[in-house]
């Protein structure tokens, strides 16, 4: 698979015929015969090659006038892998949309974020996506509305303004373009709702590209969880979320073929947001089968990737957050990381109710931060100028961590940081920032496997031998983490 499937018209026909899934998210077929669009997967009977027509986006089907299947519903395919691979102006402008970035800012706020002109952000979309930053943030709250008129009882006028829509109009417009069903047909043709009905409580589907092994990744969750934000219960880890317009709590469940999510949100304009955040946190739309192919050339990592695959890489809800609770974690144990957390947590977190009971805060802010009295952090003096360093740069904007991040630039900015080594800079750009490629070769755990599996131990020569796993070797430091017997690695009982 790579970059500009859609122009493949061969290799995408035979996706099609096959209804092979693991192309969902990567192009979508338009049908010229129907004026319907679909995923590769789609369970009806193929239409003939002359009369598919193949797009990069839904947006930009949605551009040419197709409306989406009613059958396979393109929509709620996972996201297309490409974005978090690479790190060029299209894939950093597309996590922004993810984001809600459009939304809020609009396209001129999303230029300013890339650092680029509007035209030409909206020239290069255009030429990759078929489709502009309004239309694919379009395509966007089209989804979003559709999940919302399908999942609670919420009344149309506010589903529309929860799913980003100026007016409700524009929504009902919206709506039946797309979906061809009104809104109201949408609601009385979706199956019977489950969980909570009340405003701000959704019980969603997570879909994700299979295999997906849930035992490092949620075990890596739930025993780093900093007590007040993050927990497990119940087979679920739940957490607390700082969102643009006000918190939420959310709770993640693995099933065979879906994340089971439960969003309780203070405000149901960032239900985009808090979807996009928590699919990103379990790194949903990665490609499997790509990352275990390339690993599986490797004899050495071979029978790791037999044995359990489909390994993802947790990653991060608040990039900023992390980074703090990395430098946290600075040559201490989980436990301890955990223990320094929980006290910054409690001591200037923002208090949250929880319904369940267990979450009792949200992470506390950079600028927060700023503010404490660095004499009461329990921690040598060169790690609390590291700490209190780190702190003031993201509070004063000097230092910016977010979807959009430059990982090459952010990587030089964090390594000129006073007590940030190779290893800070690159679990922060692994599991913050989203880099597939970063890797871990001065880790103590990825040493030691490194030895017990025979590959060169010594930092060096085990980035030497990487060469051969990119662009994925933070894929190749979970199956060489699995190796051990922390409880990172178990998914929890």
């Amino acid at each position: 698979m790579q970059m500009g499937m859609h122009t493949d018209t061969e290799r995408c026909v035979r996706a099609v015929r096959s209804k092979d899934a693991r192309f969902d998210g990567w192009f979508f077929t338009a049908v010229l015969t129907t004026g319907i669009y679909c995923r590769p997967s789609c369970p009806v009977v193929p239409p003939k090659p002359e009369n598919m027509v193949f797009h990069p986006s839904a947006a930009s089907c949605q551009q040419a006038g197709f409306r989406a299947c009613k059958r396979c519903r393109p929509d709620t395919s996972p996201g297309s892998p490409e974005w978090n691979q690479r790190a060029d102006l299209v894939a950093r402008a597309m996590r922004l949309i993810a984001d809600g970035v459009v939304d809020r800012e609009g396209v001129p706020g999303l230029a300013g974020r890339l650092g680029y002109s509007t035209r030409q952000v909206e020239r290069q979309l255009l030429a990759e996506l078929g489709a502009g930053p309004l239309a694919l943030a379009r395509a966007q709250r089209a989804q979003t509305a559709r999940l919302l008129i399908e999942t609670t009882a919420l009344p149309m006028a506010r589903v529309a303004f929860a799913a980003g829509f100026a007016s409700i109009r524009t929504f009902n417009d919206t709506v039946r373009e797309v979906f061809a069903l009104s809104p109201s047909e949408l609601r009385s043709r979706a199956p019977r709702r489950q969980g909570a009905s009340t405003p701000g409580a959704l019980s969603l589907r997570l879909p994700f590209r299979a295999p997906l092994n849930p035992d490092n990744l949620f075990g890596h969750l739930a025993a780093t969880a900093v007590p007040g934000v993050e927990e497990w219960r119940d087979g679920s880890y739940r957490r607390t979320l700082r969102l643009p317009y006000g918190h939420g709590i959310v709770a993640l469940t693995p099933t065979p073929d879906h994340i089971a999510c439960r969003l309780t949100l203070s405000d149901l304009r960032d239900l985009t947001v808090a979807i996009s955040r928590c699919r990103r946190l379990l790194d949903l739309d990665a490609d499997p089968v790509a990352v275990d192919e390339q690993l599986r050339t490797d004899p050495v990592l071979a029978p790791l990737v037999d044995k359990a695959p489909g390994r993802r890489v947790p990653r991060a809800v608040d990039e900023a957050e992390f980074a703090v609770r990395a430098v946290l974690g600075q040559q201490v144990s989980t436990a301890a990381a955990r223990t320094h957390a929980a006290r910054l947590v409690t001591a200037h977190g923002d208090p949250v109710h929880d319904p369940e009971g267990g979450l009792t805060h949200l992470f506390p802010t950079p600028e927060t931060l700023a503010e404490l009295d660095p004499e009461t952090l329990a921690m040598p003096r060169t790690r609390r100028t590291t700490f209190t360093t780190l702190i003031r740069r993201l509070a004063d904007g000097d230092l910016h961590l977010g979807v959009e991040s430059d990982w090459p630039r952010t990587r030089s900015q964090l390594l000129a940081l006073p007590g940030f080594g190779p290893w800070t800079a690159d679990v922060i750009a692994m599991r913050a920032l989203g880099d597939p490629d970063a890797f871990l070769p001065t880790d103590l755990g990825i040493r030691r496997a490194a030895r017990d599996l025979g590959l060169p131990s010594t930092p060096a020569a085990l980035t030497a031998r990487a060469a051969a796993w990119r662009p994925w070797r933070a894929y190749a430091v979970q199956y060489l983490w699995a190796t051990d017997s922390h409880p990172i690695n178990f998914l929890p009982v």
